[in-house]
This record gives C-alpha cells, sequence and structure tokens, in this order.
C-alpha cells in the first residue's frame, strides 16, 4: 500500500515537472541555428512525438508499480536478463549484416530468413522485459540520490525517468575561425553515413563553417533519452549523467546552458562528474559483484622524451594526451587567423589518430567544439580550457557531491565559478 501510495505521489510529480520542462526545453534559437535548418528542415527529430511517446510508456510503468514487489536478487535478475536479450539481439544484427554484405551469398533474403525469426523473438522478449528493467534501474538510482541528499522526502525532484530508444543524431557547426558551438541540430537517427557527410558537406560549403554529424548516449529531455547498451556501468551513469541535466534545467545554470560556450562546459562537466559518482555508487550498492570490474576513468599518461634507447619498446599511444596537444595547436593557429593550415593540421592528425585504431571519421572546429565540453577527466579535447578544471576543483573543495551540485547550479556565469574556486 505504501509503495503504491509513492507511486501516485511521483506521478504527480512527474505530471508537473513534464509540463515544465516541455514549455522550458526547446533548443534556443539563433541566427546561425536558422541559416542551417534551411538544410536540415526534413532531416531534423521529432522531440514532441518521442516525449508523448515516451511519457505514455513511463505512466505505464507507473502503473504497474513492479520494482515495489521483487526482492533484491529478482530485481538484479531482470537487469540482468535485459542485458543479455540486448547482448543477444546486437549479435544477431551483426550476423544479418554480414550475410547481406557477403558476396558469397547469392540470395541474403532466403539465407537471412532464420535469423530474422531469431531477432523478432529476441525483440518481443526484450520488448516485454524493457519496462520493468527501466523501472528497477530509476529505483535504484533515486535510492541512491536519496542517500546522497539529492531528494526531497526521500523522493529526488526531478523523479529519476529515462527510456532507452535510438537517439538522434546531432549536427554540431562552429565557425572556422575559432572553436564554438554555433548550433546543435538534432537529426534523424537512421541517417546513412553518406547523408551525414552529404550535410556536412552542403553546411560547410553554403555557411563557410566547420560542421560535424556526431552520435551522442544521452540527451536530457524528460523523460531522458538513453541509448542501447550492454554495459550496466555505462548505462547506470549515463542515467544519472541525464537526470543531473534535468536537475540542472530547473535552476540557473541549467536555464542558461546555451547562454554561453562557458556554461556549457559548466553544465556538461557537472553532469559528467555527477553521473560518473552516482553510477558507480549505484553499482557498489546493487550490483557489488560487477563494482570490481568498473572501468576507471583514462588517465592523462606523460610520455617520456628523447630517444628510445635499446631494447626498449616505443611508449602506447595515449589518446587523451595527443588529443589534448593536437587542441592545443589548432588553438593556436586560429588565434593568429591560420584557418587553412589550421585544418590542414586537424587532417594529418586524423590520420595519426586512424593509423593508431582510434576511426576518427572527421576531425576539425565543430569535433572539437562539441567533445571539448565534456571536461571531467584532464586533457583531451578541451585543450587548454580554464572551465572543465574550474569546475573539477569545486569538486575536489566542496564536501559532498551534493554540496557541489547545489553550489554550482545557481551560478550564471564563468565569472562566478572563478570567484568560488578562489575564495578562501
Amino acid at each position: 500500500m505504501l509503495y503504491r501510495l509513492q507511486r501516485i505521489v511521483d506521478w504527480i510529480l512527474f505530471s508537473i515537472i513534464w509540463i515544465i520542462m516541455l514549455n522550458a526545453g526547446g533548443t534556443v534559437v539563433t541566427d546561425q541555428t536558422e541559416q542551417v535548418r534551411a538544410y536540415t528542415r526534413r532531416l531534423e527529430f521529432d522531440y514532441l512525438t518521442w516525449t508523448f511517446n515516451a511519457a505514455r510508456v513511463k505512466i505505464e510503468q507507473n502503473a504497474m508499480g513492479m520494482p515495489g514487489y521483487l526482492s533484491r536478487e529478482s530485481r538484479m535478475q531482470v537487469v540482468a536478463e535485459y542485458l543479455r536479450l540486448t547482448e543477444q539481439a546486437i549479435q544477431v544484427e551483426n550476423q544479418l549484416n554480414l550475410v547481406y554484405t557477403d558476396p558469397a551469398v547469392h540470395d541474403p533474403v532466403a539465407a537471412s530468413a532464420g535469423l530474422l525469426a531469431e531477432l523478432d523473438d529476441l525483440y518481443a522478449q526484450q520488448g516485454q522485459l524493457a519496462p520493468l528493467a527501466e523501472s528497477v534501474l530509476q529505483d535504484q538510482v533515486s535510492s541512491v540520490l536519496a542517500d546522497l541528499h539529492l531528494a526531497a522526502g526521500g523522493q529526488p525532484l526531478p523523479p529519476v525517468l529515462y527510456h532507452v530508444s535510438p537517439l538522434p543524431l546531432a549536427l554540431i557547426v562552429s565557425p572556422r575561425g575559432a572553436i564554438q558551438e554555433d548550433a546543435n541540430i538534432s537529426l534523424l537517427s537512421d541517417l546513412t553515413m553518406d547523408q551525414q557527410a552529404a550535410l556536412e558537406a552542403r553546411v560547410d560549403r553554403a555557411l563557410d563553417v566547420s560542421a560535424l554529424v556526431v552520435p551522442v548516449g544521452g540527451i536530457g529531455t524528460y523523460p531522458t533519452m538513453v541509448m542501447r547498451t550492454t554495459s550496466l556501468p555505462w548505462l547506470l551513469e549515463t542515467i544519472a549523467h541525464e537526470w543531473t541535466h534535468n536537475y540542472l534545467s530547473l535552476r540557473p545554470l541549467g536555464i542558461n546552458y546555451d547562454t554561453t560556450p562557458q556554461l556549457r562546459t559548466m553544465n556538461e562537466t557537472t553532469a559528467a562528474i555527477a553521473g560518473t559518482e552516482i553510477g558507480r555508487l549505484v553499482l557498489q550498492r546493487f550490483y557489488p559483484e560487477l563494482a570490481d570490474s568498473l572501468h576507471s576513468p583514462l588517465q592523462l599518461v606523460s610520455l617520456k622524451r628523447g630517444p628510445i634507447g635499446p631494447g626498449t619498446f616505443p611508449p602506447p599511444f595515449d589518446f587523451r594526451f595527443e588529443m589534448h596537444r593536437t587542441r592545443i595547436r589548432v588553438d593556436e593557429l586560429l588565434s593568429q587567423g591560420r584557418i587553412i593550415e589550421a585544418e590542414t593540421y586537424m587532417e594529418d592528425r586524423r590520420q595519426i589518430f586512424w593509423a593508431h585504431g582510434f576511426p576518427i571519421r572527421r576531425l576539425n572546429q565543430a569535433y572539437f567544439a562539441f567533445y571539448g565540453a565534456y571536461a571531467d577527466v584532464p586533457g583531451g579535447p578541451a585543450g587548454e580550457d580554464p572551465v572543465g578544471p574550474a569546475v573539477r576543483l569545486l569538486r575536489e573543495q566542496s564536501p559532498s557531491l551534493a554540496a557541489f551540485i547545489n553550489r554550482i547550479s545557481w551560478m550564471t556565469s564563468f565569472g562566478a565559478l572563478q570567484r568560488a574556486v578562489e575564495a578562501p
């Protein structure tokens, strides 16, 4: 009875917050965005339809109220089985792709009939289990948020709600003479690679900008959108990351997400830090057998300088170190107005990354504008941008994750963050 009452309260809160976010969650429209949309309107993702459909799914999940009646072991089994079905489905999808690309297969329709039937069965099983698995993970993340004092009366505000679905792609646009995100437009999730490349080329030529279509792992709609995965650690961190965006969206930092590049980096770095910490705590509390296998973040490795002596091996290629070095040089060239030289340098570096096993399709100003905002780990595409280090320093100075989030969530400028970390 108590659990059922809590579900009713959750639904009331969800309804109120969903209306607020639906009204406030639209993309900030700029002149640059409108110019780009002349090339993207027929390819753009329909958020309104997705949100209504996801809300319907969440209403149905809330009405079921099943996680409250499951034992701890049963909850773990539900999540494990859901991830197993996901992995099996991905494997069969890959086998289907091979059938249709193998030149030795002359009748792929006949050859794939058994695989298609198997895939349909896996999709059906997964579709039945997904609502329950999502509810279990939402409850587990909510429980940890309450322990961290990021809740009111035991209930996080907004409530944790996510839905797994194919995510839209994002078209990022930056000026050629600087690294700055001037437009971020969500595109259909099923655009082929040639369609992506063609769109980038059209926007580049027409507007004399740097454009790049990038995949995303999660989007802070409400309910939040999360990409399909077989990794429980990644899934938990992404659920927490996107919930943090929801939390910030009800406060000045999130409201001003698109006001300046610095505020965008503050938002993304805060969400990344929170997502990592919360996700690990959920894993340790509810899935302790997996906690030890959690991959730690990549650390910046110092490469030895000078010639390599006899009997020694060259150091491993450190992606974050090399990308950090690349960004610094690009910033130097752009600050001097040497745009073509910077673009030539980025293409040369892209080929080096490719040769070392990092298949970056296009390395340009838009790449750094997008990925450079995620500065929760030192190094990488953020370069010498001081915003990320300041956010990390504020977290180090804060007595708890809740204190950190609640302090930064009320900031409206990078200057406020600088004053906070410099204060005695």
